[in-house]
């Protein structure tokens, strides 16, 4: 028997994550000290108090039912967040539907919206996921570059009016993955009247909104005015409170798109494990003493990786959020070449910059994953080459 596999497999490439990872193992075989910084997995333990509910919760003999969707008390939990961090009013029914994590929302969302041949306005570079989702719905992606230039955020003006008048999606992702640009007030309000003027559904992905290093509140997409009329933000627990094996996130926003993503999901799950929803609750009521002590951790790993980038001559995308580092490493060498160099001889593992896009090209990413004293070495290793 000949098992032959789809020709939608033919538009993915094998993950980079693996070829890094059997780098890495390698060079550790050598006994040398590998300071990995290419995955955004969290290193710190989610906070004592949602550990303790999901250890409790799952001695419960009643919790190993069917969910089919959000329990009311975590749209509950949303609905209550949103209003005390951003100030956003959403109404836990209609306007917040939970998913399993946001990468399967993200997938998810083009098979909702496009047909084939439609268009979908990404950023390069991006998150992997949008590419993956934008492809299996048989859309097309139009890819906005984020250059130094523009504070490395998409330039709306730079988009054809015949391009934009055919859109259905626009994807952004402030702080983002890879590049930890920072989100406006202004940029968001000038995103809300684009959508409005071509019709376009806005889907903001805020992964990282607790990531942030300025101000005393995240800022949401759905506090600019109108937001709600054209789009969603979808959200995440995984970073903010360190329960990415988990998979519990949630899409907030426009009625009209929640019903009919509920409509699609109903058709392919049948909901996140109970008491993980429960310990989502305790974790949302609870955020601002959870991710204030984030933040402070966080931030301490930033400035230690930025500054000491800097002085070793690196060009660092300028940011005040996010879980990663964009930069620009001083030499012509092919970013993915590079990469497996600095592996082989320092045992610093970081992503290449080309995997999230050609504009990505002779840039690095590089989470924030590992302590500061990790990431002081890093740097001195960095500057051995």
């Amino acid at each position: 028997m000949i098992i032959k596999r789809s020709q939608i497999m033919d538009s993915f490439s094998p993950s980079m994550f693996g070829g890094l990872k059997n780098a890495a193992a390698k060079k550790a075989d050598t006994g040398a000290e590998i300071i990995d910084l290419s995955l955004g997995s969290p290193d710190i333990p989610p906070a004592e108090i949602i550990r303790k509910t999901l250890s409790e919760s799952s001695m419960k003999e009643n919790m190993y039912g069917y969910t089919l969707g959000g329990l009311d008390q975590f749209n509950e939990a949303v609905a209550d967040y949103y209003l005390r961090r951003s100030n956003v009013v959403l109404d836990s029914q209609s306007e917040i539907l939970q998913t399993m994590g946001s990468q399967e929302g993200l997938v998810h969302l083009p098979f909702a919206f496009c047909d084939e041949g439609d268009i979908v306005l990404t950023t390069n570079p991006a998150y992997v996921a949008y590419d993956t989702g934008i492809k299996l719905a048989g859309a097309v992606p139009y890819s906005l570059p984020l250059k130094a230039e523009n504070n490395f955020l998409p330039n709306l003006d730079s988009i054809p009016a015949e391009v934009a008048n055919k859109a259905k999606l626009l994807i952004l992702n402030l702080p983002g993955n890879p590049v930890p640009a920072n989100p406006t007030m202004t940029f968001f309000n000038k995103v809300v009247a684009f959508a409005k003027k071509h019709n376009i559904t806005v889907v903001h992905d805020a992964a990282y909104s607790e990531f942030y290093f300025a101000g005393d509140k995240p800022i949401s997409f759905l506090e600019a005015e109108g937001a709600k009329e054209i789009g969603v933000e979808i959200n995440s627990l995984s970073k903010s409170f360190s329960l990415a094996g988990a998979r519990i996130a949630y899409i907030t926003g426009n009625s009209d798109v929640i019903h009919i993503m509920r409509s699609f999901k109903s058709n392919l799950d049948y909901g996140v494990f109970a008491p993980i929803q429960e310990a989502a609750v305790v974790a949302l009521n609870h955020a601002e003493e959870i991710t204030d002590q984030l933040r402070i951790t966080f931030k301490e790993r930033h400035h230690v990786l930025m500054e000491g980038l800097k002085q070793i001559g690196w060009k660092v995308a300028p940011s005040n959020g996010g879980m990663f580092i964009w930069a620009k490493y001083p030499s012509d060498k092919d970013d993915v070449q590079f990469v497996y160099e600095v592996i082989e001889k320092t045992g610093v593992v970081m992503v290449p910059g080309s995997v999230f896009g050609t504009e990505g090209k002779g840039y690095v990413r590089i989470a924030l994953v590992q302590d500061t004293e990790k990431l002081e070495r890093a740097v001195k290793k960095l500057q051995e080459i």
